[in-house]
């Protein structure tokens, strides 16, 4: 049961979502909820999951809630966002040329564009299980979600 089954973000820092985003945001959320693994290792009180999460941007570092079923915050942790900076820049521009291109370009143009795309994610993930290492313990699917969550919640308009 170490396992997150539900997930917010904390909308109030976020100006603005576009449709894909949006839709970035509902598919990740989904594929999490389907199948993650979720191992918080510095519980103050022992639990085996599942869990809830709130995610929220808060004096530039990535706020992690940690309840269990019922609500009950069992860990609040935070990570620094910084890391992060330059791969999501890059994420965000490359995911834009992205959405344009599957419009307009050529097949071999798009998938050289989502190669792109697909390696920056990986880069943000093995960054985000690095920095949280000591603090949960999720594999690398969880991890590429939850950094495409990040991305969402980085967006200030």
């Amino acid at each position: 049961m170490s396992k997150i089954i539900d997930i917010t973000l904390d909308e109030s820092t976020i100006v603005r979502w576009s449709a894909d985003i949006e839709h970035e945001r509902r598919v990740a959320i989904y594929d999490l909820l389907q199948d993650n693994s979720f191992k918080p290792l510095r519980l103050k009180t022992p639990s085996q999951g599942p869990y809830k999460l709130h995610l929220l941007i808060k004096d530039g570092r990535l706020e992690v809630h940690v309840s269990d079923e019922d609500g009950q915050i069992l860990d609040v942790f935070t990570i620094a966002i910084t890391p992060f900076r330059r791969i999501i820049r890059e994420y965000f521009a490359i995911c834009e040329s992205y959405y344009q291109a599957i419009r307009s370009a050529t097949p071999s143009k798009i998938e050289a564009i989502d190669m792109g795309r697909r390696g920056l994610h990986n880069d943000g993930s093995e960054t985000l299980q690095s920095l949280l290492e000591d603090k949960v313990e999720v594999d690398f699917d969880t991890a590429r979600r939850l950094f495409t969550l990040i991305c969402v919640l980085h967006l200030k308009g």
